[in-house]
């Protein structure tokens, strides 16, 4: 939250905060805070997409550099309680240029003969209970109140 918080919170006066810490942290707590952030801030957005569509999310697939990260890719699954799947081809945003282009030229018929080319890579099943996956997104929620109010925004 350097510059605020983004979706669903939108709280541009919020900045980061390191909470909960203990003479016995080390840099390893703060690497494994760091990745279970991204998870809860994605737990954040998938409960919120849920919400508003009325949705359930039954399997995440993920792309993007932070999936190389298999511990995170763990992490994820534990948060959200639901199977977290990596595609082969991990880095999406250029096959989607692709995808367009062979669409709108022909190459490909339609969205369900290009879905026939998708293909795991990797899969993470979750692994926490319910109630340390409760605990741990409660204690989300309360270091994400404590990052608000710090920026006067005008």
């Amino acid at each position: 939250a350097f510059s605020g918080l983004f979706a669903p919170y939108w709280r541009s006066d919020a900045r980061g905060a390191i909470v909960g810490l203990a003479r016995y942290h080390d840099n390893g707590h703060l690497a494994r805070a760091t990745l279970e952030a991204i998870c809860y801030q994605t737990r954040d957005v998938v409960e919120a997409m849920e919400q508003d569509s009325g949705v359930h999310l039954d399997v995440l697939k993920v792309d993007g550099g932070v999936t190389a990260n298999d511990l995170c890719m763990q992490t994820q699954a534990d948060v959200l309680g639901v199977p977290v799947s990596r595609p082969v081809v991990a880095e999406t945003t250029a096959l989607g240029a692709a995808y367009a282009a062979g669409l709108a030229t022909g190459f490909w018929r339609d969205t369900d003969e290009l879905r026939t080319h998708w293909q795991e890579s990797k899969r993470w099943e979750p692994e926490w209970s319910e109630e340390r996956r409760t605990e741990g997104y409660e204690g989300w929620k309360r270091a994400v109140e404590r990052t608000l109010d710090w920026a006067k925004v005008e």
